[in-house]
């Protein structure tokens, strides 16, 4: 055998190898995503012999935050500054904040305060205790953090919102709360002439 065919056949033997090592290994990732595929899953609150208290569903450690939770502002995630309710907003109150705050009012706010935020919401024409207006002295002067507050760890009868209204959302409400209480005493004369003729044919 010369040179050259001894080195034709090294080339034919490691290129044999590096084939037959391919596809052991395609082989292998096929096997295992077949075995993936056909795995058994546990349904929720299915006992489960694995775990030393039979339960599938594990209780989640300490400190756990759920993904898209994690907030290092106290103001937007608390309503606080240093400890104290605030009385500012967290980010810029603009329009489309204002419709949006209207809307989360209207969804969850409303049977029990009224569309006004006067107390006189459907659940009361029910029968059910008539929660505070919000057009009180005493709610009126409180700070913008309280609403936030209230909203998410609850208040007398009243539960927390915190599971399903986000953070910017219960801002939104607390925004528009606001305007609630500013529209019941405003003068007429502090409108814009555009405001002013939205409201006569309003009252028409």
């Amino acid at each position: 055998m010369t040179k050259t065919d001894r080195l034709v056949k090294d080339c034919f033997n490691r290129h044999a190898l590096r084939s037959a090592l391919a596809m052991f290994i395609c082989i292998g990732l096929i096997t295992g995503c077949n075995d993936m595929y056909d795995s058994s899953r546990i349904k929720p609150l299915e006992k489960n012999s694995f775990f030393t208290d039979g339960s599938s569903a594990r209780i989640a450690p300490e400190g756990t935050v759920a993904r898209g939770r994690a907030v290092n502002d106290d103001l937007l995630s608390t309503g606080r500054v240093n400890g104290r309710l605030a009385d500012t907003f967290p980010f810029t109150i603009t329009d489309s904040v204002m419709a949006r705050g209207r809307d989360r009012f209207t969804t969850f706010c409303t049977p029990c305060h009224g569309r006004l935020g006067d107390g006189g919401g459907m659940i009361v024409q029910r029968g059910f205790p008539r929660p505070n207006s919000f057009h009180t002295d005493s709610l009126r002067e409180r700070p913008a953090g309280y609403f936030f507050d209230v909203m998410t760890n609850g208040f007398g009868r009243m539960y927390s919102y915190a599971p399903s209204v986000p953070v910017e959302d219960r801002w939104a409400i607390v925004a528009y709360i606001r305007a609630l209480q500013l529209s019941q005493r405003a003068e007429a004369s502090t409108l814009s002439n555009e405001d002013r003729t939205k409201l006569f044919r309003l009252a028409q």
